[in-house]
């Protein structure tokens, strides 16, 4: 029984890693589409106007 609870807990571990893992990946590409659309943002209010 002692090995299935060691597989019990080396498995926990590694889903909690993994986890962690997509969080954090998440995470970042949220953070990277915020910084995109700012830029983005910032790029269009260079950009001269005609006159009306």
């Amino acid at each position: 029984m002692t090995g299935f609870w060691m597989g019990v807990i080396v498995g926990s571990f590694a889903l909690a890693i993994a986890a962690i893992l997509v969080i954090d990946h998440y995470r970042r590409e949220h953070l990277r589409e915020l910084l995109l659309r700012q830029m983005d943002h910032h790029l269009r209010a260079d950009v001269p106007r005609g006159r009306r």
